[in-house]
């Protein structure tokens, strides 16, 4: 005899539960890996790393040092905001677009001291606001 499952179909039990979904998460664990890039890009401009090649003449010049202390800083807010949108907090979802956007332009800043990795955090940048411009589904809470 056949027997089929009354479960079979029917939505989960939770549904809107703490937890993020679908391209909120994907651009969550961005948003995570981003920010934790972006604290070692910082210390590695802080503590002055050979890696970073010197422009003679670029229009955004700045210091080197105090760009690093910007980016530690907005490597620190990303990954807050990462996981405040990995438990679906609301405040998490426009912070995590402006973060990312502030990323991006910072990113095309940083394009002549480390071109090929500035490109890499630009898209990566550009995934987390589309991830999180998505029309969400509408959920029960």
């Amino acid at each position: 005899m056949a027997t089929t499952s009354s479960n079979a179909g029917s939505a989960p039990s939770r549904r809107g539960g703490g937890w993020a979904a679908g391209a909120t998460v994907f651009a969550g664990v961005l948003l995570l890996i981003n920010g934790t890039l972006g604290i070692l890009q910082g210390a590695s401009a802080v503590s002055k790393d050979k890696i970073y090649i010197a422009t003679a003449r670029y229009v955004y010049q700045f210091d080197l040092t105090g760009w690093g202390w910007v980016q530690i800083a907005l490597g620190a807010v990303a990954v807050v905001v990462g996981v405040g949108l990995l438990a679906d907090q609301t405040w998490a979802r426009w912070a995590g677009i402006v973060i990312a956007a502030l990323s991006l332009v910072g990113q095309f800043l940083w394009l002549p001291y480390y071109p090929f990795w500035a490109i890499v955090v630009m898209a990566i940048d550009v995934f987390i606001i589309w991830g999180l411009t998505r029309p969400s589904m509408v959920r029960d809470h």
